[in-house]
């Protein structure tokens, strides 16, 4: 029973982990669907990192690209070691959600914004 409420903890840690990965995608301009995975997050922070070139600093950009490795790990670990891949999301949400910025319009200065 013990290895059960383990796994039954770990996968609802890994749902809130993935919900807050959602919100931090969507905070630097990402779309993202109703149920996201791992790689489809990959790749929308991948995408709102390349368009925020203009806009943002060097570092952040390297924290949201050091994010998309974690997110691409957890991708690859998928359900083997559920404990290491929530490590990897974790690593992934601290480094998207906590850099500064991350309501930083999507375009450069003096671009039209689109909705």
């Amino acid at each position: 029973m013990i290895i059960g409420d383990l796994s039954a903890r770990l996968a609802d840690a890994r749902a809130r982990v993935i919900i807050e990965l959602s919100r931090a995608v969507t905070d630097w301009g990402g779309r993202v669907p109703e149920d996201p995975g791992v790689a489809e997050l990959a790749v929308l922070l991948e995408d709102a990192a390349a368009n925020l070139h203009h806009v943002t600093s060097s570092s952040t950009r390297a924290e949201l690209a050091g994010a998309v490795g974690h997110l691409r790990a957890a991708d690859r670990l998928g359900g083997l070691l559920p404990a290491v891949t929530l490590w990897h999301l974790g690593q992934a949400l601290q480094r998207a959600a906590t850099l500064p910025g991350a309501q930083e319009p999507t375009t450069a200065p003096g671009e039209p914004q689109t909705c």
